[in-house]
């Protein structure tokens, strides 16, 4: 299983709204990583590694968080060149952080308020 070790980036964003790992060729297209399934976003537990998901969107759109504060990783395995974003307000607004597919972000989700799943 390819861990999160394999960080080659980290830079601040957003006056410290979270710091970011690109992470490059984390996976070959259709696999799992780190327990996130092909096609989907995951977040992982509160200053946890990227073990297990402790939730895993699917459909594209903005999905609105609920107590998730703290830090966290969130991975991107979504196939095809999709996007997910980090967005500041509910219902995918007020977004300020782009992740491509397959990369990974350890962010602080405590102002973050929902994800959104954006096609290619």
């Amino acid at each position: 299983m390819r861990k999160i070790t394999r960080m080659v980036t980290a830079l601040a964003f957003a006056a410290g709204v979270a710091t970011t790992a690109g992470i490059t060729n984390a996976q070959a297209a259709g696999d799992s990583w780190d327990g996130c399934p092909s096609g989907a976003v995951c977040v992982y537990a509160q200053d946890a590694d990227a073990v297990t998901p402790t939730a895993v969107y699917w459909s594209y759109g903005a999905h609105n968080l609920s107590n998730q504060v703290g830090w966290h990783w969130v991975l991107n395995n979504q196939t095809g060149g999709a996007h997910a974003r980090l967005c500041l307000g509910y219902n995918g607004t007020d977004c300020n952080y782009d992740m491509a597919a397959q990369h990974g972000v350890r962010a602080d989700l405590t102002p973050v308020n929902s994800i959104t799943l954006d096609r290619p």
